[in-house]
């Protein structure tokens, strides 16, 4: 398959906004185990794919490019369509992918799920470090009820999110130790206080727990953690079976 970009979304949101080359760089300095989410997403996706033939996967967020690199150097037989509401990163993302030989299975779309049309049913889809992005619970349960609309039954989904009420105590804890841990790898105390600016902005968490119900309510089940770090979640689920 050769790269596809659709314009069919053209809404700002805080990805439009973002230098791609800059975000590949500096995220794995910014968040406490980076990698070991991508790791274990990859051993839960192959838990449950390794005996399917031809995997197709949908990435959501797929700027960047980490989660289709990190997946398809591991699984040869693995391929991948990734959406963005984001130029920038998808060119990222392209050029990661090209460099790496993967773009011959690899469709790129700029668009949003919620906007694109596609009748292909995925065997699996990652959803990483985006939905804290999108504003509003409703909002963010269309864009879960997309996703699982373009799955077949008990396909999963791995998604993770920056999650908590800002301004809790618990909040605040959180942030103080992050903010340390992100100065000490380098990041400028700009880079912190536009960061810590941001919720309520560009940025919108739910709680936790809130976040596990709009997965259920969203048509998934056997929600599980998989990762933590700091005000990060990250979970697995499976598209409910029909009935």
């Amino acid at each position: 398959m050769n790269s596809r970009t659709s314009n069919t979304f053209n809404t700002a949101s805080p990805w439009q906004q973002a230098d791609g080359d800059q975000y590949v760089q500096n995220i794995s300095r910014k968040i406490p185990g980076y990698q070991l989410q991508y790791d274990l997403m990859d051993t839960l996706l192959t838990a449950r794919l390794d005996k399917r033939e031809k995997p197709r996967l949908l990435v959501v967020g797929a700027g960047g490019g980490q989660e289709i690199l990190k997946l398809g150097l591991s699984h040869p037989n693995w391929s991948f369509s990734g959406l963005d509401t984001s130029q920038s990163m998808l060119r990222a993302a392209e050029q990661r992918l090209t460099a790496a030989g993967l773009m011959d299975r690899v469709q790129l779309h700029h668009t949003e799920i919620t906007a694109w049309s596609s009748n292909t049913q995925y065997d699996a889809a990652t959803c990483m470090l985006v939905l804290h992005f999108v504003p509003e619970r409703e909002s963010k349960l269309a864009l879960l009820r997309s996703i699982a609309a373009r799955l077949r039954p008990g396909a999963p989904l791995c998604l993770s999110a920056i999650c908590g009420e800002p301004g809790s105590p618990e909040w605040e804890l959180q942030m103080a130790g992050w903010r340390l841990h992100m100065l000490g790898n380098g990041i400028a105390e700009e880079q912190w206080q536009t960061f810590e600016q941001s919720f309520g902005v560009t940025s919108h968490p739910l709680p936790a727990e809130e976040m596990e119900e709009l997965l259920e309510e969203a048509g998934f089940t056997a929600v599980s953690r998989f990762f933590g770090a700091y005000l990060i979640d990250g979970w697995v689920a499976v598209k409910a079976l029909e009935r």
